[in-house]
């Protein structure tokens, strides 16, 4: 499967025409969040046109079955998508990605009750975005503990929770969060809820004036909601965790930030050409970065295709994805993918000099650049890689470097 070229790996049934419409409508969305790029990042906004145009050619829903308003693609589709937003405007593909790893969470475990299959319904049908809440002012960044609980009341069931981040939450039509199973439950022992707009109220609590990124509105919030007991999914939230929200999580956000570097090398190229041309073919001192640039991208690329890859042969195994190696590729993809994307667009940033410093240049790679260094903290690369210490040491190193077929 190459990611830079659309190939929708994993798709049954798959066609050349459904292919072409498919990266039809994702130029269509594409061509929208470039135009407003700028914007968003300076008015600090959510890129409201580009998912009005997400919605229009209906992307928001393709992991769903068709069922329940969706195409039945697959984690190749999304971070396909993921890629191309990537390159124009990257809270705009880091929206898509943390919205589409909700939709994974919420179908791929989902209860056969008809409420719950009512709700999913409704999220295809209607194209909704999905926000989550899975980091609390007491637990930061551990999505695997939660203070707040869930409280029953006879058919239905409340939960009141200090969510210190919920992205692009107040433009959001549900949101997807963790709590505690009960009121006497451990902070680890968790379930996902599925919460829609009139099932809660947002109060906000802390404002999003940051570097980079700056689109996705990554604002804290009080979260107050009350909805049918139905829309907690039964299915631990550890489950969940290992074989939907870190794979598809992981993938996607590696998608997305692929497409960041992908972008910038592209502004770099286009600087090398132009000036190649100006000086009739003789190459600018920062062309050996744009190779650099190039270079690092097709490694990044070929990572992150690798990791979509194993999991797509993993998807219907669950004791494959639970897998300890499996998790920690995971978790080291996150780390390497991360990495390898900020490199690729310092090499780019490099390539275009002073060019690629201003931010009234065409080739400016201000915008790509703040935006990719978010990637580093977004669960903190040091927290992750204390985090699986010990399970590298299990997995030990490996006997070859071919693999059997």
């Amino acid at each position: 499967m190459a990611l830079a070229e659309n190939v929708a790996k994993g798709v049954a049934d798959e066609t050349p025409d459904s292919l072409d419409d498919f990266t039809a409508r994702i130029d269509a969305a594409v061509a929208v969040a470039a135009r407003y790029a700028d914007a968003v990042d300076r008015e600090s906004r959510f890129p409201s046109e580009a998912f009005a145009e997400l919605k229009a050619q209906k992307l928001l829903g393709v992991l769903l079955t068709p069922a329940f308003g969706g195409e039945g693609r697959s984690v190749a589709d999304a971070a396909q998508v993921c890629y191309a937003l990537g390159k124009v405007c990257s809270s705009t593909s880091m929206i898509y990605a943390m919205h589409s790893a909700n939709v994974a969470c919420i179908s791929n475990h989902q209860d056969g009750n008809d409420h719950y299959l009512s709700c999913l319904r409704r999220v295809g049908v209607h194209q909704m975005l999905l926000a989550s809440s899975t980091t609390e002012g007491a637990s930061g960044a551990n999505v695997r503990s939660s203070a707040a609980a869930i409280i029953a009341s006879g058919e239905d069931i409340t939960l009141t929770r200090d969510a210190s981040v919920v992205s692009y939450g107040a433009a959001a039509d549900a949101i997807v969060t963790t709590a505690r199973r009960s009121p006497e439950s451990l902070p680890g022992d968790q379930v996902l809820a599925l919460f829609f707009r009139d099932d809660y109220a947002l109060e906000q609590t802390s404002k999003w004036d940051v570097m980079g990124m700056r689109g996705t509105c990554s604002e804290g919030f009080r979260l107050i909601a009350r909805a049918r007991k139905e829309q907690v999914l039964s299915q631990p939230y550890d489950i969940i965790h290992k074989r939907s929200m870190v794979p598809v999580t992981h993938l996607l956000w590696a998608a997305c930030w692929a497409g960041v570097a992908a972008g910038a090398v592209s502004r770099a190229q286009t600087f090398v050409r132009t000036v190649a041309r100006a000086q009739k073919g003789a190459l600018p001192p920062g062309a050996p970065f744009a190779t650099q640039a190039s270079l690092s991208l097709m490694a990044l690329v070929n990572l992150v295709d690798s990791a979509i890859g194993d999991y797509l042969a993993r998807a219907r195994d669950a004791e494959a994805l639970e897998e300890i190696a499996f998790q920690t590729s995971l978790n080291l993809l996150k780390v390497s993918a991360s990495e390898f994307s900020i490199a690729t667009v310092m090499h780019a940033f490099n390539a275009c000099g002073i060019a690629g410093y201003r931010n009234d240049s065409p080739t400016s790679v201000a915008r790509p650049l703040r935006d990719i260094l978010s990637s580093a903290i977004m669960i903190n690369n040091n927290r992750i890689l204390a985090n699986v210490a010990t399970s590298c040491l299990i997995g030990g190193v490996p006997d070859s470097i071919v693999k059997r077929r």
